[in-house]
């Protein structure tokens, strides 16, 4: 099977207690596909710049990422930078250029239009509409959102989330779409919503699942050393995404599984900064991970 993703690709400046790099390869859809590229074949659909260099384009072609979706705009790339102080629980953001992301209007390339199961990374919910209408033979489309159109785009967020069969989002975001400071309460709630598959990340301390019997409960993996947490959460995504396309089931023993995978990448991504970690990571460092989650939750 295969797992398609659309959204951003980028470029980003980093700055964490622990180091500093510039113009390193960034934006959501780039470490969705880098984390389910351990698990199962990706296809990405985004758009970049004449600036994107090329050794980029080719590391996500050799990590298993099929990138006729990937075209370029004359222009500049996406560009984020942000510096992460303290216990580094949220990045503050310098600057963004959103260059030629701005007018990111996406087709699915004929070659990609049989895809089952879809993630749509963070976007305009009517932008991830119009994706949604060009894959309605999709098994499985799960969307992500933050809290800008949750404020900004209420309406049309309600209405993706009828469209949709899932939703990953953030514990601030959870809230904020619910109404309800109460995480159970308001995983339910945005289950009343639409989507029959609720995931909430909350970072150092876990994720919950909703929508397939009683509500689930992971813990993060206790990982030693955090250089960067960027795109952990967009890892988090991947990793359960690339599972559940690679086993082609969603019984509750498979969605209780996928979110352990995306918590193993997760804890991948954290140690090194950008997607470095996740370039050098295999299938089997992956799986190791998810077998020492299944001991550590023993007892």
């Amino acid at each position: 099977m295969s797992v398609l993703v659309v959204g951003s690709v980028a470029l980003d400046t980093i700055e964490t207690p622990f180091g500093r790099v510039e113009d390193v390869l960034g934006g959501s859809a780039t470490y969705f596909s880098l984390a389910a590229g351990l698990l199962d074949e990706v296809r990405l659909v985004g758009t970049v710049g004449e600036d994107f260099p090329k050794r980029y384009r080719q590391l996500l072609a050799r990590r298993g990422v099929r990138v006729e979706g990937l075209s370029v705009q004359k222009g500049k790339t996406f560009r984020w930078s942000g510096v992460y102080r303290g216990d580094m629980n949220e990045a503050e953001t310098l600057a963004v250029e959103l260059n030629v992301f701005a007018s990111f209007d996406p087709r699915i390339p004929p070659v990609f239009s049989d895809s089952q199961h879809v993630f749509l990374a963070n976007g305009s919910p009517r932008v991830q509409r119009a994706v949604r209408e060009q894959l309605r033979s999709a098994k499985l489309i799960v969307c992500d959102t933050m809290n800008y159109w949750i404020t900004n785009a209420p309406e049309e967020l309600r209405a993706l989330l009828k469209e949709v069969d899932g939703i990953v989002l953030n514990d601030q975001e959870a809230r904020m779409l619910s109404g309800s400071r109460v995480l159970i309460d308001a995983g339910n709630r945005i289950l009343d919503m639409g989507p029959r598959l609720v995931v909430i990340k909350k970072g150092e301390h876990g994720a919950l699942l909703f929508g397939a019997g009683e509500p689930f409960a992971l813990p993060s993996y206790p990982t030693a050393q955090v250089k960067d947490p960027t795109g952990a959460g967009d890892s988090f995504a991947g990793g359960m995404m690339g599972y559940l396309a690679s086993c082609g089931d969603f019984s509750l023993e498979d969605l209780r599984r996928a979110v352990a995978y995306g918590t193993a990448v997760a804890s991948i991504t954290v140690e090194g900064f950008g997607t470095s970690s996740l370039e050098a990571a295999s299938r089997g460092d992956v799986e190791g991970r998810v077998g020492k989650l299944r001991d550590m939750l023993r007892f």
